[in-house]
């Protein structure tokens, strides 16, 4: 078995393990990181836009995100 393969065996059977308030925090932990890695590409992106239009664009673009 590859090592991808094994990785993803233990990650779903500790997923299994977890409690649904525990599945929840690491939603919310992921929501959080993946809102501050686009506020920071942004701000990169666009120097010269101030905190709140980067704030606004953010809020933009996970309101009509889509999976």
């Amino acid at each position: 078995m590859s090592f991808e393969k094994q990785a993803n065996a233990i990650r779903t059977k500790i997923y299994k393990n977890m409690s649904p308030a525990a599945k929840l925090k690491q939603a919310s932990q992921l929501y959080q990181t993946a809102w501050k890695l686009k506020r920071a590409g942004l701000k990169s992106q666009h120097p010269d836009w101030s905190d709140e239009q980067i704030e606004t664009k953010v809020k933009e673009i996970f309101f009509y995100a889509r999976s």
